[in-house]
């Protein structure tokens, strides 16, 4: 019976060092999610115009999907990057707005995340984004993105 209740109590030690540690890359991995949109997406895409920054946070392959009256659409990233390229040249970019983000959600299966980023520019709420990402070998990376834009009042 003593033996019986030392196994149980150092599995029972085992299964909580297991489960803390899982937190912890959990915690790890959405800090590492947010800081690949912040830079790719918030600095690279809208508030500095870095185009390096952002092709290292997009996937080549990442489009923006939108639906304008019923009608699917699709933004594919270089094109997005071209109309960065062509605000920057009109001094465009950086924004009269600085562009923040905020982040009510960021969930993560093993290599596959979604976050839901707040879009304000200034105090105004612009957009509600759903982001997908996956990891790949060289770090996290945005490969898909749908909106909900905000009406202003």
């Amino acid at each position: 019976m003593k033996n019986l209740t030392i196994v149980s109590i150092v599995l029972m030690l085992v299964s909580i060092r297991l489960f803390a540690q899982s937190d912890i890359d959990i915690a790890a991995e959405k800090v590492a999610v947010q800081k690949v949109i912040q830079e790719a997406y918030a600095d690279g895409m809208i508030n500095t115009g870095n185009i390096e920054a952002a092709r290292e946070g997009f996937h080549p392959g990442f489009a923006i999907l939108g639906l304008t009256n019923n009608s699917l659409w699709k933004y594919p990233i270089y094109r997005w990057i071209e109309a960065v390229e062509q605000r920057k040249k009109e001094g465009k970019i950086p924004p009269e707005k600085k562009v923040t983000f905020q982040y009510p959600l960021i969930d993560i299966m093993e290599n596959a995340a979604i976050a839901k980023v707040e879009f304000f520019e200034g105090e105004r709420l612009k957009y509600t984004d759903y982001l997908s990402l996956y990891k790949f070998e060289e770090g996290w990376r945005i490969v898909n993105k749908i909106f909900y834009e905000h009406k202003e009042e």
